[in-house]
């Protein structure tokens, strides 16, 4: 992974095993344990996992502006998959049915229609997991934001995988 100017990396080292980090992002009940930021829950969670298959997840919010009380919802074609190793998939907000929106859509400036988030698991001494995240094509002005978005999102990863 090399660093490039529209692209987020962040590695973090969760207390548990492949197995289960792998699993949290493949099975939709484990998905909705921690997707979105702190102050968001997950009600939906759609996982079709295979090479060409699909995933729609919405993240909602009972407080900050009304588009987030009502849900933002994203979805993305799996292209690549080696099992507990690597994910490859696309990133588009998107509608509850699935159809890809524009960014404006929620209130959101600058974002292409299609982003691309690689997932790599490696096991680390101790029966723990290292996970590296690369999310291509972000706006520059909103890579922190995401950086932000991600990182709380993976706080309460290492919560949910911890009572496991």
């Amino acid at each position: 992974m090399t660093g490039q100017k529209n692209e987020l990396i962040i590695t973090r080292i969760f207390d548990a095993p492949r197995e289960h980090v792998w699993k949290a992002w493949t099975e939709p009940e484990q998905v909705m344990r921690w997707w979105g930021p702190k102050i968001f829950t997950s009600p939906s969670c759609k996982i079709d996992f295979r090479v060409g298959g699909k995933y729609l997840f919405c993240m909602r919010s009972e407080s900050g502006p009304e588009v987030w009380q009502k849900g933002i919802w994203s979805t993305g074609v799996y292209k690549e998959i080696v099992p507990i190793e690597k994910i490859v998939f696309t990133d588009c907000f998107a509608d509850e049915h699935g159809n890809v929106v524009s960014a404006t859509h929620y209130g959101m400036e600058g974002f292409p229609l299609e982003l691309e988030v690689t997932l790599i698991f490696e096991e680390v001494e101790g029966g723990k997991t290292k996970m590296t995240l690369q999310h291509m094509g972000l706006p520059a002005q909103m890579k922190e934001e995401c950086r932000t978005g991600w990182n709380e999102s993976f706080d309460k990863l290492d919560k949910v995988l911890a009572k496991v």
